[in-house]
């Protein structure tokens, strides 16, 4: 497939769905003409929003996973190269030069195909390797830090990014048991180390732990601490910085972030959340954070 220019493999395989995109749109404010940075394009949902709510709209559009930046050049073919610039990569290392942006937006966490495709070893519902990489390009693997890192860091992992109570039982277990290459065969050894009663609970004993090893393989806190010390500062004034993130620690980060940087006017005092009839359509908005903050005049 060819549009305007530009090889485009269809990405059928990609397809998530935007969370809160009345509020984020609402608290963007597009303007025509405007410049505005998608740090997390995913499969292009949110910069399409923002391409078609004004005249003549520019977008820098970033993600680390090449199967999702293909989606995205897929869906917002039509705007390239025109109005849409594609950047592959760590939001966290990109640098806009002169660039000022009029707004910024970041859709933190795993996206639903990354879960949902059981090659990319995200998810225990599929039997799949221990991969867990955005970008595919990098070395390190959850079967990596599984087979090979010191139990006492396994257990300060799943603790500090998976706030799970077992810590420490399940990195004594995973190193009783290992080597492991396959996401099933670990979910069923956490589930061998914490308590019978917890095991067939309303949370599989399993989510928290590959939570925190998806964490420590895209070292995902330490790149949003990263992006948020430099990103209010490639705004223009009264431009807007709008983060959704998905659970505690990315919502404590930006909080926190957003209220000590002295660029910044908070906007959203308590985070928006997802209406019902959204709720209702896409589960996965439940757990969805919204919080805004404005570039000050210099």
């Amino acid at each position: 497939m060819c549009q305007n220019g530009m090889m485009i493999q269809q990405s059928s395989s990609f397809n998530h769905l935007s969370v809160l995109s009345r509020e984020l749109l609402a608290g963007l404010k597009v303007t025509p003409e405007g410049k505005y940075l998608d740090a997390t394009v995913g499969g292009g949902g949110h910069s399409q929003q923002i391409l078609s709510a004004a005249e003549q709209v520019q977008v820098v559009a970033i993600d680390r996973d090449r199967d999702a930046l293909a989606a995205a050049k897929v869906k917002l073919a039509d705007y390239y190269p025109q109005q849409i610039e594609f950047w592959h990569g760590n939001y966290a290392d990109y640098q806009p030069r002169d660039v000022l942006f009029d707004g910024i937006i970041a859709d933190l966490g795993v996206s639903s195909p990354q879960l949902d495709i059981p090659e990319r070893g995200f998810s225990f519902r599929h039997s799949a390797s221990l991969d867990m990489r955005m970008d595919q390009s990098q070395s390190l693997t959850a079967a990596e830090i599984i087979n090979h890192w010191q139990e006492k860091q396994l257990a300060d992992i799943f603790f500090q990014y998976g706030e799970e109570r077992f810590s420490r039982r399940i990195a004594r277990q995973i190193v009783r048991e290992r080597p492991f290459q396959d996401t099933i065969d670990l979910a069923q050894a956490i589930a061998r180390a914490v308590p019978a009663k917890y095991r067939y609970g309303r949370i599989n004993p399993a989510t928290r732990v590959f939570q925190a090893l998806r964490i420590a393989v895209n070292e995902e806190l330490q790149s949003l601490e990263r992006f948020l010390g430099f990103a209010p500062y490639w705004l223009k004034p009264a431009g807007i910085i709008a983060i959704i993130s998905f659970h505690s620690l990315e919502d404590r980060i930006v909080k926190h972030r957003f209220r000590d940087c002295e660029a910044l006017k908070i906007i959203t005092k308590k985070p928006i959340t997802a209406q019902a009839d959204e709720q209702k359509l896409n589960p996965r908005s439940r757990s969805a954070k919204l919080r805004l903050a404005q570039k000050t005049n210099p």
